[in-house]
């Protein structure tokens, strides 16, 4: 039982080891926005994007979310592919951590067990009458916030199987917004929330380190290379 603290030491420095061998490959500045950036990153909040097969508006959603810092993205694909247009993403989807869910037929409850697995509250987006105000959600709690398409909306499956269902306050004429455009505004109002509060929601130390060797290797053309020398002992 006490080999146990021992090894996590010996894993975290193996992964120090690893980055600091990357990041001799790296600009100076670009080693400080890596570090700036993974400090400023949550995992407390995350979005799910059921059967969204706009690329112009997935890689909208894409772009919010790595610009205000939510690290992770789950996809549902049950009848639709996701496609990333980099020219609306800039990039972004190259920072987040994107799960995928295409492969059951079941993938809508798939997400929604392994959100839940990993101690979210699942909420989805909704026009109901039982839908809360987004500004009545008890940020404390972990939570996922699923999002269907503007015509339809989530899935039964989604809407039968998640805690609780949340709304935008509007005040207009219009009843809805752009998937894009209320996942913005989502992102927005929740990250704001969280980082006025007293919740703890930075990544741990070892995430923000995992995240910066992720990072690394897909900036550095020949990080396979330096990896394979590093597992072979050569480095």
């Amino acid at each position: 039982m006490r080999t146990a603290p021992f090894l996590f030491l010996y894993l975290a420095a193996m992964s120090e080891r690893l980055y600091h061998l990357l990041s001799e490959h790296l600009s100076q500045r670009k080693v400080e926005l890596f570090e700036r950036v993974a400090s400023q990153r949550t995992r407390h909040f995350c979005l799910v994007l059921e059967d969204i097969y706009q690329a112009q508006n997935a890689s909208a959603v894409f772009r919010s979310m790595e610009s205000w810092g939510m690290q992770d993205l789950y996809v549902i694909e049950n009848n639709h592919r996701l496609k990333v247009n980099q020219r609306v993403s800039k990039g972004s989807s190259n920072w987040l951590t994107v799960h995928r869910f295409a492969n059951s037929e079941n993938n809508s409850l798939d997400c929604i067990n392994a959100l839940k697995k990993k101690g979210y509250l699942v909420a989805n987006t909704s026009l109901s009458e039982k839908a809360i105000d987004l500004s009545s959600l008890n940020i404390e709690k972990k939570t996922a916030i699923i999002m269907g398409t503007e015509l339809s909306g989530v899935s039964d499956v989604v809407e039968k199987n998640c805690d609780l269902s949340v709304k935008i306050p509007m005040y207009g004429m219009t009843e809805s917004l752009n998937v894009s455009v209320a996942a913005g505004v989502i992102i927005q109002y929740l990250t704001s929330r969280l980082r006025n509060s007293s919740v703890d929601w930075r990544l741990s130390d070892k995430e923000q380190l995992d995240l910066k060797i992720e990072w690394a290797r897909k900036t550095i053309y020949w990080s396979r290379h330096i990896v394979d020398q590093y597992e072979k002992g050569l480095l």
